[in-house]
């Protein structure tokens, strides 16, 4: 099993520290008992997204059935997002479990033939290993799907790795939930890892300012998308055993992003579901890149060695 960055540290520190205490505790370091890493076998995974959320912005909205996402969860307002604070770059280190620095999703433009730096990692096809691959190779009978209406945001990603998708022109929220809806309905029985992601809300932060009445409005309209999914799926009876996560790419400031202000770099980190701590608050430093790796610790999948990403393991039971 690899060993992270952050475990290898915990790994040393703690190894010093035992030395140090055999000098002066009589009971072996390896008598004292050892927290195991949490392990799940997640039946689904739902990511909901919309663009361009700062945590103000969430705070100020009427977002009744996010806020049930967050009682219901674990929520982080002190997430980073990664460098440049734009769109494709920190939705790809969400779903690839690294920064740009890793997998070369440096700005908007990229394609996967046509960028400035190489990924570390590719498949035959040129892409940088996903979540959505390390599940299709792990998990068996995983359906995977994704749902978008910003035209670039799948490009990072093998098409070989979806079993459906649907691109919306419209930033109309009904379409990509509508299909969403089906997906998990249809494969209710199988594991299953779904992403749906919205533009608006960035939309209304270029168009009138972040911050903006409009902008605010905007939040509050995607909510009600979110409480139409979280009453289908209690509907169905999938609630209680469905993961949801609620994420974002990047904050904004005036009409723009994509500098390093608190404004634009802090974003909200929300999850829900079995196992996970209810109305916890999440201190431990947290990023974009922590989205894949707890995705795929979730299904109890090994992530690939060329990934960054850490769980926050303070977020479960």
């Amino acid at each position: 099993m690899a060993i992270s960055r952050r475990n290898f540290l915990k790994t040393t520190l703690a190894a010093g520290a035992a030395l140090g205490a055999t000098m002066l505790d009589p009971m072996p370091a390896a008598a004292k008992a050892v927290k195991p890493k949490k392990r799940f076998r997640a039946k689904r995974v739902l990511i909901m997204t919309f663009d361009g959320i700062r945590v103000d912005g969430l705070a100020q909205a009427h977002t009744p059935h996010i806020d049930a996402l967050i009682r219901e969860g674990s929520a982080s307002y002190t997430t980073r997002d990664v460098m440049p604070s734009v769109t494709l770059p920190n939705y790809t280190s969400h779903l690839c479990g690294a920064g740009p620095e890793i997998h070369g999703v440096a700005d908007n433009r990229w394609k996967v033939d046509d960028f400035k730096l190489a990924a570390v990692e590719k498949d035959a096809d040129g892409y940088f290993p996903s979540s959505f691959q390390v599940l299709k190779d792990q998990v068996p009978g995983i359906k995977t799907a994704f749902y978008w209406n910003w035209k670039p945001l799948i490009r990072p990603y093998n098409p070989k790795v979806f079993d459906d998708t649907l691109f919306a022109e419209d930033p109309d929220y009904a379409d990509l939930y509508d299909r969403a809806m089906g997906f998990i309905r249809e494969h209710r029985d199988d594991p299953q890892f779904v992403f749906l992601y919205n533009v608006h809300t960035d939309h209304m932060g270029h168009k009138y300012a972040w911050m903006s009445p409009e902008y605010i409005q905007s939040i509050e309209e995607g909510d009600v998308q979110v409480g139409r999914m979280i009453e289908f799926l209690k509907a169905e009876g999938l609630y209680e055993d469905t993961h949801i996560f609620f994420i974002t790419d990047h904050g904004g400031i005036a009409k723009g992003h994509g500098g390093v202000s608190p404004e634009e770099m802090i974003v909200p980190w929300v999850l829900r579901g079995p196992g996970i701590k209810q109305g916890f608050t999440i201190e431990e430093a947290n990023n974009t890149v922590n989205t894949a790796s707890t995705v795929v610790r979730l299904f109890g999948a090994e992530q690939p060695l060329c990934w960054t990403g850490e769980v926050p393991e303070s977020i479960f039971v």
